[in-house]
Protein backbone atom coordinates (compact mmCIF):
# COMPACT_ATOMS: atom_id res chain seq x y z
CA UNK A 1 0.00 0.00 0.00
CA UNK A 2 1.51 3.26 -1.14
CA UNK A 3 1.95 5.65 1.55
CA UNK A 4 1.05 9.58 0.57
CA UNK A 5 4.63 11.71 0.25
CA UNK A 6 4.72 14.56 2.80
CA UNK A 7 5.34 17.82 1.16
CA UNK A 8 8.54 19.51 1.90
CA UNK A 9 8.66 22.25 4.61
CA UNK A 10 9.42 25.35 2.21
CA UNK A 11 13.10 26.27 2.55
CA UNK A 12 13.55 29.83 4.78
CA UNK A 13 15.10 31.48 1.05
CA UNK A 14 11.85 30.72 -1.01
CA UNK A 15 9.82 31.90 2.26
CA UNK A 16 8.68 35.51 1.78
CA UNK A 17 9.69 38.14 4.82
CA UNK A 18 7.64 39.92 6.58
CA UNK A 19 7.91 43.35 7.11
CA UNK A 20 8.45 44.59 10.64
CA UNK A 21 5.65 46.11 12.18
CA UNK A 22 6.51 50.14 12.98
CA UNK A 23 5.08 50.60 16.68
CA UNK A 24 3.49 54.42 17.06
CA UNK A 25 6.47 55.14 18.95
CA UNK A 26 8.98 54.84 16.49
CA UNK A 27 7.35 56.77 14.11
CA UNK A 28 8.90 60.41 13.51
CA UNK A 29 6.78 63.31 12.34
CA UNK A 30 7.57 64.72 8.48
CA UNK A 31 9.41 67.91 8.40
CA UNK A 32 6.01 69.51 7.33
CA UNK A 33 4.32 68.34 10.35
CA UNK A 34 7.47 70.17 12.41
CA UNK A 35 7.31 73.16 9.89
CA UNK A 36 3.54 73.98 10.33
CA UNK A 37 3.92 73.70 14.16
CA UNK A 38 6.55 76.22 14.14
CA UNK A 39 4.18 78.22 11.43
CA UNK A 40 1.96 77.61 14.55
CA UNK A 41 3.76 78.70 17.27
CA UNK A 42 5.53 81.71 15.94
CA UNK A 43 2.44 82.90 14.41
CA UNK A 44 0.64 82.83 18.04
CA UNK A 45 3.59 84.03 19.89
CA UNK A 46 3.94 87.46 17.56
CA UNK A 47 1.21 89.74 19.14
CA UNK A 48 2.54 89.08 22.72
CA UNK A 49 6.13 89.69 20.98
CA UNK A 50 4.78 93.08 19.29
CA UNK A 51 3.24 94.00 22.48
CA UNK A 52 6.72 93.82 24.15
CA UNK A 53 8.53 94.95 21.47
CA UNK A 54 6.29 98.14 21.75
CA UNK A 55 5.91 98.72 25.58
CA UNK A 56 9.64 98.07 25.52
CA UNK A 57 10.45 101.69 23.36
CA UNK A 58 10.06 105.36 23.86
CA UNK A 59 6.41 106.45 22.18
CA UNK A 60 8.65 109.31 20.30
CA UNK A 61 11.43 107.11 19.50
CA UNK A 62 8.68 104.71 18.32
CA UNK A 63 7.07 106.67 16.29
CA UNK A 64 10.08 107.99 14.39
CA UNK A 65 11.16 104.28 13.59
CA UNK A 66 9.39 101.00 13.77
CA UNK A 67 12.37 98.60 15.40
CA UNK A 68 12.51 95.28 15.22
CA UNK A 69 14.14 94.84 18.62
CA UNK A 70 13.50 95.10 22.44
CA UNK A 71 14.33 98.12 23.91
CA UNK A 72 15.14 99.09 27.40
CA UNK A 73 12.36 101.25 28.19
CA UNK A 74 9.72 98.60 29.37
CA UNK A 75 10.03 98.98 33.12
CA UNK A 76 9.95 102.81 32.68
CA UNK A 77 6.69 102.54 31.13
CA UNK A 78 5.21 99.61 33.47
CA UNK A 79 5.71 101.95 36.16
CA UNK A 80 4.17 104.50 34.14
CA UNK A 81 0.89 102.04 34.14
CA UNK A 82 0.82 101.69 37.80
CA UNK A 83 0.94 105.75 38.11
CA UNK A 84 -2.06 105.83 35.76
CA UNK A 85 -4.60 103.31 36.51
CA UNK A 86 -5.24 101.30 39.82
CA UNK A 87 -3.49 98.20 38.34
CA UNK A 88 -2.71 96.17 41.24
CA UNK A 89 -6.89 96.61 42.24
CA UNK A 90 -7.92 95.77 38.69
CA UNK A 91 -5.88 92.72 38.54
CA UNK A 92 -7.01 91.57 41.66
CA UNK A 93 -10.51 92.24 40.95
CA UNK A 94 -10.09 90.37 37.83
CA UNK A 95 -8.33 87.07 39.23
CA UNK A 96 -11.19 87.22 41.92
CA UNK A 97 -14.12 87.39 38.97
CA UNK A 98 -11.96 85.17 36.56
CA UNK A 99 -11.03 82.51 39.21
CA UNK A 100 -14.64 82.44 40.54
CA UNK A 101 -16.49 81.80 37.54
CA UNK A 102 -13.94 79.68 35.98
CA UNK A 103 -14.56 76.93 39.21
CA UNK A 104 -18.40 77.92 38.96
CA UNK A 105 -18.38 76.85 35.39
CA UNK A 106 -16.16 73.75 35.31
CA UNK A 107 -18.18 72.55 38.12
CA UNK A 108 -21.44 73.31 37.29
CA UNK A 109 -21.32 72.45 33.84
CA UNK A 110 -19.63 68.89 34.68
CA UNK A 111 -22.49 68.17 37.10
CA UNK A 112 -25.48 69.15 34.60
CA UNK A 113 -23.47 67.68 31.72
CA UNK A 114 -23.51 64.41 33.85
CA UNK A 115 -26.83 64.81 34.59
CA UNK A 116 -28.16 64.96 31.23
CA UNK A 117 -25.77 62.34 29.58
CA UNK A 118 -25.86 59.48 32.23
CA UNK A 119 -29.01 60.11 34.05
CA UNK A 120 -32.80 59.44 32.83
CA UNK A 121 -35.44 61.55 33.75
CA UNK A 122 -38.66 62.63 32.20
CA UNK A 123 -37.87 66.45 29.93
CA UNK A 124 -34.08 65.65 29.90
CA UNK A 125 -34.52 66.01 26.12
CA UNK A 126 -36.75 69.45 25.75
CA UNK A 127 -34.69 71.03 28.58
CA UNK A 128 -31.20 69.92 27.16
CA UNK A 129 -33.00 71.72 23.44
CA UNK A 130 -33.83 74.65 26.05
CA UNK A 131 -30.27 75.03 27.30
CA UNK A 132 -29.06 74.92 23.55
CA UNK A 133 -31.41 77.16 22.49
CA UNK A 134 -30.52 80.27 24.72
CA UNK A 135 -26.85 80.18 22.67
CA UNK A 136 -28.84 81.54 19.79
CA UNK A 137 -29.78 84.61 22.38
CA UNK A 138 -27.79 87.57 21.80
CA UNK A 139 -25.96 88.64 25.44
CA UNK A 140 -26.71 92.47 24.36
CA UNK A 141 -30.56 91.83 24.72
CA UNK A 142 -30.11 90.92 28.39
CA UNK A 143 -27.89 94.05 29.70
CA UNK A 144 -30.77 96.08 30.75
CA UNK A 145 -32.72 93.55 32.27
CA UNK A 146 -29.77 92.14 33.91
CA UNK A 147 -28.63 95.75 34.90
CA UNK A 148 -32.41 96.78 36.48
CA UNK A 149 -32.26 93.41 38.77
CA UNK A 150 -28.65 93.45 39.72
CA UNK A 151 -29.75 97.42 40.95
CA UNK A 152 -32.62 95.77 42.88
CA UNK A 153 -30.71 93.26 44.55
CA UNK A 154 -28.36 95.91 45.28
CA UNK A 155 -25.10 93.95 43.56
CA UNK A 156 -24.54 97.32 41.51
CA UNK A 157 -20.84 98.31 41.80
CA UNK A 158 -20.22 95.08 42.95
CA UNK A 159 -18.01 91.95 42.04
CA UNK A 160 -21.01 89.87 42.59
CA UNK A 161 -22.93 91.72 39.75
CA UNK A 162 -19.71 90.47 37.12
CA UNK A 163 -19.90 86.93 39.00
CA UNK A 164 -23.28 86.09 39.89
CA UNK A 165 -24.88 86.09 36.14
CA UNK A 166 -21.75 83.85 34.88
CA UNK A 167 -21.80 80.99 37.40
CA UNK A 168 -22.79 78.79 34.73
CA UNK A 169 -22.97 78.62 30.98
CA UNK A 170 -24.98 76.37 28.29
CA UNK A 171 -21.84 76.34 26.00
CA UNK A 172 -20.02 74.55 28.94
CA UNK A 173 -23.38 72.19 29.69
CA UNK A 174 -23.39 71.61 26.78
CA UNK A 175 -19.47 70.71 25.51
CA UNK A 176 -19.47 68.41 28.90
CA UNK A 177 -22.52 66.85 27.79
CA UNK A 178 -21.12 65.41 24.74
CA UNK A 179 -17.99 64.79 26.18
CA UNK A 180 -19.26 62.72 29.13
CA UNK A 181 -21.38 60.84 27.15
CA UNK A 182 -18.73 59.50 24.43
CA UNK A 183 -15.34 59.48 27.08
CA UNK A 184 -18.16 57.77 30.14
CA UNK A 185 -19.82 54.27 29.37
CA UNK A 186 -22.63 53.50 30.83
CA UNK A 187 -21.34 49.98 31.68
CA UNK A 188 -18.64 51.70 33.80
CA UNK A 189 -21.60 53.89 35.81
CA UNK A 190 -23.64 50.82 36.82
CA UNK A 191 -20.34 48.64 37.64
CA UNK A 192 -20.06 51.08 40.14
CA UNK A 193 -23.44 51.60 41.38
CA UNK A 194 -23.54 47.84 41.63
CA UNK A 195 -20.65 48.11 43.80
CA UNK A 196 -22.41 50.50 45.99
CA UNK A 197 -21.00 53.73 45.06
CA UNK A 198 -23.51 56.54 45.46
CA UNK A 199 -24.60 59.07 42.17
CA UNK A 200 -22.22 61.65 43.79
CA UNK A 201 -19.28 59.06 44.55
CA UNK A 202 -19.85 57.71 41.20
CA UNK A 203 -19.44 60.64 39.71
CA UNK A 204 -16.22 61.84 41.49
CA UNK A 205 -14.40 58.73 41.13
CA UNK A 206 -15.67 57.62 37.66
CA UNK A 207 -16.83 60.28 35.82
CA UNK A 208 -14.85 62.97 36.92
CA UNK A 209 -10.98 61.14 36.28
CA UNK A 210 -12.05 60.47 32.87
CA UNK A 211 -13.37 64.57 31.57
CA UNK A 212 -10.45 65.77 33.03
CA UNK A 213 -9.18 66.80 29.52
CA UNK A 214 -12.37 68.57 28.74
CA UNK A 215 -12.72 70.10 32.24
CA UNK A 216 -9.57 71.67 31.55
CA UNK A 217 -10.19 72.85 28.24
CA UNK A 218 -13.34 74.61 29.71
CA UNK A 219 -11.49 76.17 32.10
CA UNK A 220 -9.21 77.88 29.77
CA UNK A 221 -12.08 79.24 27.59
CA UNK A 222 -14.08 80.34 30.52
CA UNK A 223 -10.83 82.06 32.50
CA UNK A 224 -9.92 83.97 28.97
CA UNK A 225 -13.35 84.81 28.07
CA UNK A 226 -14.16 86.21 32.02
CA UNK A 227 -10.72 88.27 31.71
CA UNK A 228 -11.30 89.73 28.86
CA UNK A 229 -14.85 90.90 28.97
CA UNK A 230 -15.38 94.29 28.98
CA UNK A 231 -18.90 95.00 28.28
CA UNK A 232 -20.76 94.31 31.38
CA UNK A 233 -18.07 94.92 33.81
CA UNK A 234 -18.16 98.38 32.05
CA UNK A 235 -21.36 99.50 32.79
CA UNK A 236 -22.51 97.57 36.24
CA UNK A 237 -18.84 98.25 37.86
CA UNK A 238 -17.84 101.95 39.46
CA UNK A 239 -15.02 103.83 37.95
CA UNK A 240 -13.01 102.98 41.63
CA UNK A 241 -13.53 99.51 41.33
CA UNK A 242 -12.61 98.30 37.83
CA UNK A 243 -11.25 95.10 36.16
CA UNK A 244 -8.53 94.64 34.15
CA UNK A 245 -10.06 95.22 30.78
CA UNK A 246 -12.16 98.32 32.09
CA UNK A 247 -8.51 100.25 34.14
CA UNK A 248 -6.52 99.60 30.56
CA UNK A 249 -9.65 101.37 28.48
CA UNK A 250 -7.89 104.50 30.66
CA UNK A 251 -5.25 104.45 29.58
CA UNK A 252 -6.17 105.23 25.55
CA UNK A 253 -8.52 108.69 26.80
CA UNK A 254 -8.09 111.71 25.19
CA UNK A 255 -7.20 112.48 21.47
CA UNK A 256 -3.78 111.53 21.63
CA UNK A 257 -2.86 107.57 22.63
CA UNK A 258 0.57 106.56 24.03
CA UNK A 259 0.99 103.42 22.03
CA UNK A 260 3.57 102.37 24.41
CA UNK A 261 1.79 102.97 27.57
CA UNK A 262 -1.33 100.98 26.44
CA UNK A 263 1.10 98.25 25.28
CA UNK A 264 2.63 97.91 28.10
CA UNK A 265 -0.43 97.05 30.26
CA UNK A 266 -1.98 95.28 27.85
CA UNK A 267 1.28 93.10 28.00
CA UNK A 268 1.28 93.23 32.22
CA UNK A 269 -2.84 92.19 31.83
CA UNK A 270 -1.84 89.17 29.54
CA UNK A 271 0.82 87.17 31.72
CA UNK A 272 -1.69 85.63 33.85
CA UNK A 273 -3.35 84.33 30.87
CA UNK A 274 -0.15 82.66 29.71
CA UNK A 275 0.38 81.00 33.63
CA UNK A 276 -3.40 79.68 33.65
CA UNK A 277 -2.39 78.29 30.33
CA UNK A 278 0.77 76.67 31.35
CA UNK A 279 -0.95 75.31 34.38
CA UNK A 280 -4.47 73.74 32.74
CA UNK A 281 -2.35 72.55 29.48
CA UNK A 282 -0.33 69.99 31.43
CA UNK A 283 -3.68 69.06 32.87
CA UNK A 284 -5.14 68.59 29.10
CA UNK A 285 -2.02 66.66 28.35
CA UNK A 286 -1.83 64.34 31.38
CA UNK A 287 -5.53 63.72 31.03
CA UNK A 288 -4.83 62.50 27.82
CA UNK A 289 -1.49 60.34 28.15
CA UNK A 290 -4.07 58.55 31.48
CA UNK A 291 -6.78 57.96 28.83
CA UNK A 292 -4.83 56.29 26.55
CA UNK A 293 -1.74 54.59 27.90
CA UNK A 294 -3.22 51.57 29.72
CA UNK A 295 -1.88 48.89 31.91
Amino acid sequence: MATIAERPAPSTATRPKRKKATSLSERRPSFVVYGILIAFILGSAFPFYWSFLVASHDDAEFNAEEPLLPGGNFFVNAGRVLDTIPFWKALGNSIIVSGTVTLSVVVLSTLAGFAFAKLRFKGRGPLMVFVVATLAVPTQLGIIPLYMAMAEYGWSGTLGAVIVPNLVTAFGVFWMRQYIADAVPDELIEAARMDGCSMIRTFWHVCLPAVRPAAAMLGIFTFMMSWNDFLWPLIVLNADNPTMQVALEKLQSGYYVDKTLVLAGTTMATVPILIVFLVLGRQIVAGIMQGAVKG
